[in-house]
Formats: structure tokens, C-alpha cells, sequence
């Protein structure tokens, strides 16, 4: 069975598919693996994505951005209020709702934001569908920790109304968790783990406790007044001062000139991330003149040192506010597509010198892949009796792996202590010697702490015909999710090869 994550963000979507015991991201169809959560309306029909994004210098007042800030919001919200003052595109209110109002030319539409939700999600389901097929629609839809209930709701509602099975809405913080595995890969011991979100539109700090695999958010603060847009902007007024100093023509005030350079910062920013620097070139932007201008590194991280700052700051404030120091906290994980900047990354590293960073998996694709990780995890509890899900709800028995230590006897790891809440996942690495051609996970279970008899074993895995190494070691990545009805299922992966083998024993404890 396969199961689907999907994160829809102020700027951007993207979706994650579990399957195998493995979550990916999926590309859309312009092969990108994040779709920018625009919508752009014309005569007859409806543009998600990239091409919207890019049509919006023509179409700007047609065109819907960030519609998650205004989802399940009433116009006397603040936040609401707020961002229909800068929206391009017109809000208003009609019967008590806020409606976008839309000029096609021919008739005047009004759109609910619900409507430019449903049609994102929909952009995701069938990006999901490209590779699972039409038949796989349960998924699991991250929410912002700040959320109220109205637009929870909403959010909800926009992807059943997309054709999606809404297994759960989990929290964003949460899911940056679950993608990682921690808490999950050691049970036991209690942990503080620090989730830095800087998205397109907002920065989002939270403390979270984990222990014996539960998650509890500590405290949480939300800035939507730093994200990715912020440093987009910055660049482009940079650049138009630039201009400015060239050509003698300030094009702050022209609304088409600096979506242009809007849209040159943006791509900019991006690669600025992985090159030294970036060549903007722009075509006639203003009266015929064309734009060339080349930003380094250096020059961009100099223009948005303030804002670095004030990321920092809002981490520091967080800890005063929990009680905590920077040696109080475990591990910190990054997530959102901003928190990608090496100055950022560097200036994180040094507030907490001596923890661990987590930014293995691309920042803006740690959410959705949680988000199907934990549909993953909830995907076999639907078919339960109600009686069967309350009954078992922990496991009995401890779950052991069986390794050998270096003195060559073996050893037990303790998975799954007895009394584990489920669902829950865990991940081992087996080490094997590269000479060997095959190996074999063993599965044991115990009434006691780490001691296991060989009657005791209940499943294997076996990984055959594996490409003999002349030296050094093989890691196999054991991934193990036990579900609300006792069964578990095992997966094995060479990680060099990608070869895989995967069991499901029916109940294992």
C-alpha cells in the first residue's frame, strides 16, 4: 500500500509519496520537485504553478499568491486585513465570505480561496498520481502549528474537495520530525530538538520534547515578517538601485519593472545558494534598456545580514522564553526553502557549536516527506475493528535485531521496547563485510531487556546476489513500522546499491 504527504505552503507545494518503506518527493510535470502555490485564472481556464508564477508580470490582478496566509480567515482577522492590502489581486467581501475577485474580460468571477487551495491540491494529487496510479488517494496534510481550527478546517476541506482520503492534519513541526526518524530510531531517553521553518512568507521557531517517541511542542513563536519574499525583495531593490546608477531612471515606482526584477532576484537567490554568484540579465525592462548585472555571494549575504540577524534573534528570544540555553537543546532541524542560505546555515551552526545540525534532506522537502511518513505509519490502521484499534495500542514484547559485536558474538539491539506507543517506525543501520554476496536481518522477540534465545526468532530478511567489495563494510538500512494492529513491516536496502527486500508479518507482538 502507498500513502501520500502533502505540504502546502505560503509560496510553494510539494508533495511525498511512502512507499516500499521509503518516502520521496515526486517531481511535477515540469520535473521540479516544488511547485510554486500560485494560480493564475484567464477566459477559460486555470493555470497552477510555474507558468502562473511566471505569467503573473501580464496577468497580475488574475493571478493568486499565498492564498494559505487568508485560507478559513474572516476579513475582520488581522492577518486577513493585512493581506488584502497587498494582495495584486482583489479581494472582496461577498455574503459574509471572502471571495477574490477575478476579471476575465468577459464576466467579472468570484472565486472562494478554498477554490485556489482545491485546484493546488489537485496539481499535487496528480503529481502523486504520475507515479502511484489513480487509485492511491490517502494522504496526510501538514498544518502550521498556529492554526486555529477554522483554517485547519479549510485546509482540510480544499484537499478532500481535491479528491484526497485526509488520513490526518499534522503539524508542521511534527512532520519536520517523523522525516528525520528521531525518536523513532532510539525509544527510550527523552530529547529537546529545535525545528527552524523559514519559509517564502514567515519564520516559525519551535521547542520540541521528544520522549519514548511522543512529540510535545514546548513553545513556538511565528515571524511573518521574515521569509524568503523578504530576501527576493531586498535583492530587488538592490538591483534597481543598480539601474538607477546606470541609467539614470529609478523604476521603483513601475509595478511591471520590478515584478521583473522581482522574478530576476527570485532565481538569483536561488542559485546564489549553491554558486558564488548569479548574472541577472534583464530584457527591456524600462523604456527599451536592457539590464545586466552580475551579485556575488558576498553582496547578497552583506544585504540581507539584517534580516540573518533577526532569524538568529528570534531563536535566541525562543530559549529565553522556554528557559533554555543552547546546550539545553539536542538536535536543531531545518526546514523551508530559505533556511537552504549557507550564511543562514553557518550563523546557526555557531549559536549551537556543539549540536547537530539535520539538513541531509533538501530543507523544502522535509515536510511533505513526515507527512508521508506518517500516512506510512497510519496507513494500515483503517481497516481495524474499533475495538481491535483500542485493544492493541502498544506493543507487548520487546522487537530485538540481532548484530554481532567485535569480538564476533552476537548482540541484540532492543527496537521496540514492550509498552512502545503505536504506530510507530524505527530505523537500524546492519553492518556487513563487502565479501560477502548476501545478508541477513533477524528479527527476535523477548519478555526481558536485551536477552533473546534463538527460539525466540520470528522473521528474516535476506538480501541476495549483493556485489562482492574487495574491503571495508555494506550498511543495510532496516526500516521497521509497526502498526495499531501488531503488524510490522520490514524493509532492507543496500544503501550503495539501492537493492531492496521487503516482509509484512501479520502480528508481530
Amino acid at each position: 500500500m502507498a500513502a501520500i504527504g502533502v505540504h502546502l505552503g505560503c509560496t510553494s507545494a510539494c508533495v511525498a509519496i511512502y512507499k516500499d518503506g521509503r518516502a520521496d518527493v515526486v517531481a511535477n510535470d515540469a520535473g521540479d520537485r516544488v511547485t510554486p502555490a500560485v494560480v493564475a485564472y484567464s477566459e477559460n481556464e486555470e493555470v497552477v504553478g510555474l507558468a502562473a508564477k511566471q505569467s503573473r508580470i501580464r496577468n497580475i490582478s488574475n493571478t493568486v499568491m499565498k492564498v494559505k496566509q487568508i485560507l478559513g480567515r474572516s476579513s475582520d482577522d488581522p492577518q486577513a486585513q493585512k493581506y488584502i492590502t497587498e494582495s495584486k489581486c482583489l479581494v472582496t467581501e461577498k455574503n459574509g465570505k471572502l471571495r477574490y475577485e477575478i476579471d476575465t474580460g468577459e464576466e467579472t468571477k468570484f472565486v472562494n480561496p478554498e477554490d485556489v487551495a482545491r485546484l493546488i491540491f489537485s496539481k499535487m494529487k496528480e503529481t502523486a498520481h504520475s507515479v502511484l496510479g489513480s487509485d492511491a488517494n490517502d494522504a496526510v496534510i501538514t498544518v502550521p502549528f498556529d492554526f486555529g481550527e477554522k483554517q485547519k478546517n479549510a485546509l482540510g476541506e480544499a484537499a478532500r474537495a481535491a479528491g484526497f482520503n485526509v488520513l490526518r492534519l499534522i503539524h508542521e513541526p511534527s512532520a519536520a520530525l517523523l522525516a528525520y526518524g528521531i525518536g523513532q530510531d532510539s525509544p527510550t531517553g527523552k530529547s529537546n530538538i529545535l525545528v527552524f521553518k523559514l519559509g517564502g512568507t514567515s519564520l516559525s521557531v519551535s521547542v520540541m520534547e521528544v520522549n519514548s517517541g511522543m512529540y510535545r511542542v514546548l513553545s513556538t513563536s511565528t515571524d511573518d515578517n521574515i521569509g524568503g519574499t523578504r530576501f527576493t525583495e531586498t535583492l530587488a531593490q538592490y538591483l534597481a538601485s543598480e539601474f538607477q546608477r546606470s541609467f539614470k531612471h529609478d523604476v521603483r515606482g513601475n509595478a511591471r519593472a520590478m515584478m521583473k526584477l522581482m522574478n530576476s532576484a527570485d532565481i538569483a537567490k536561488h542559485s546564489l545558494s549553491t554558486l558564488g554568484s548569479a548574472n541577472c540579465f534583464l530584457d527591456s525592462l524600462y523604456e527599451g534598456q536592457d539590464f545586466d548585472c552580475n551579485v556575488s555571494r558576498a553582496r547578497f549575504e552583506l544585504l540581507c545580514s539584517p534580516l540573518f540577524n533577526k532569524c538568529i534573534e528570534a531563536i535566541r528570544a525562543l530559549l529565553k522564553k522556554s528557559g533554555f540555553t543552547a546546550d539545553d537543546i539536542n538536535k536543531v532541524v531545518l526546514c523551508g526553502g530559505s533556511s537552504r542560505i549557507p550564511r543562514l546555515q553557518q550563523l546557526i551552526k555557531d549559536l549551537f557549536p556543539a549540536v547537530e545540525l539535520l539538513n541531509s534532506i533538501p530543507p523544502d522537502e522535509v515536510i511533505p516527506i513526515g507527512a508521508a511518513i506518517e500516512a506510512g505509519i497510519l496507513i494500515g490502521k483503517e481497516n481495524l475493528l474499533v475495538e481491535d484499534s483500542l485493544k492493541i495500542e502498544c506493543s507487548a514484547k520487546d522487537i530485538l535485531v540481532k548484530g554481532v559485536d567485535e569480538s564476533g558474538a552476537n548482540s541484540f539491539t532492543v527496537l521496540f521496547p514492550s509498552g512502545t506507543p503505536l504506530p510507530a517506525r524505527r530505523q537500524h543501520t546492519l553492518q556487513a563485510p563487502g565479501s560477502i554476496s548476501s545478508v541477513c536481518l533477524e528479527l527476535y522477540e523477548s519478555e526481558g531487556k536485551n536477552s533473546a534465545k534463538g527460539e525466540n526468532k520470528f522473521a528474516q530478511v535476506i538480501l541476495q546476489d549483493l556485489d562482492k567489495k574487495e574491503n571495508g563494510l555494506r550498511d543495510i538500512l532496516a526500516v521497521l513500522t509497526m502498526k495499531r494492529d501488531g503488524s510490522l513491516h520490514v524493509t532492507c536496502t543496500d544503501q550503495e546499491t539501492g537493492k531492496c527486500e521487503a516482509i509484512t508479518i501479520e502480528v508481530a507482538s
